[in-house]
């Protein structure tokens, strides 16, 4: 990494732009290497979080923190929008399609295709989503009406499928870049150090060697089909 910060350092400095060290910062996951990154021997900070591009990236990998901030955000939208869930004059499929508009779309908005798709992340996106839609739906206590019907009067989908396709179009987007983008050099790049001792988590990357498993599927075979 020191010497990815002295290369980029000097590419800027090439064409009179300058690093700023106090907004340089480092964040270091999984990973057993605590040597400084220097920028003119000066040494960066090292943080737990930050947010980049609206992203919540932490040192677990990112997924966690960044959807429950999302969630708060679909939740933000889907309050504001009150008079149109109680509105007698709309119809339901209306208030539907405006909830996936309007707020489903924040909740799956920026960076979603890089989400783990673990059992934990999908379960709170689920208690939310069928929050909303059962207000929609006007359905109160002591109503019992199971979540699949809720979700099929509804017209959804499972989150977790809406994020598949999403990180398999941004695959499919990022393998037909030239072969010498970073983007894509990144979808196969194997970081040398060492990991930390214990069970490894579950990664993007691991995920979505996963799903070429499953489909009997590797990296060339999906390069020559983007």
């Amino acid at each position: 990494m020191q010497e990815k910060t002295n290369s980029v350092t000097a590419a800027s400095a090439a064409v009179g732009l300058n690093k700023h060290k106090g907004k340089s910062k480092i964040l270091r996951y999984n990973t057993a290497c605590t040597n400084p990154i220097t920028i003119d021997r000066e040494d960066l900070e090292d943080v737990k979080t930050f947010t980049y591009l609206s992203s919540i990236i932490d040192e677990h990998g990112g997924s966690d923190a960044d959807v429950k901030a999302r969630i708060g955000k679909a939740r933000i939208a889907y309050l504001q929008l009150k008079n149109i869930w109680n509105s007698n004059q709309l119809s339901t499929n209306t208030k539907v399609t405006i909830f996936n508009t309007d707020v489903k779309t924040v909740l799956l908005s920026t960076r979603a295709e890089t989400w783990r798709t673990t059992k934990a992340i999908i379960q709170k996106m689920h208690v939310f989503i069928n929050s909303c839609l059962r207000k929609i739906l006007r359905i109160r206590w002591p109503d019992t009406i199971n979540n699949n019907l809720v979700w099929e009067r509804t017209n959804q989908i499972p989150v977790e499928e809406e994020i598949k396709k999403k990180l398999w179009e941004w695959i499919g987007h990022t393998l037909r870049k030239a072969p010498n983008c970073v983007t894509r050099q990144a979808l196969t790049w194997n970081p040398q150090g060492q990991w930390r001792r214990g069970r490894s988590e579950d990664t993007l990357h691991r995920e979505m060697e996963t799903g070429m498993r499953k489909m009997n599927k590797n990296w060339i075979e999906l390069e020559s089909k983007a």
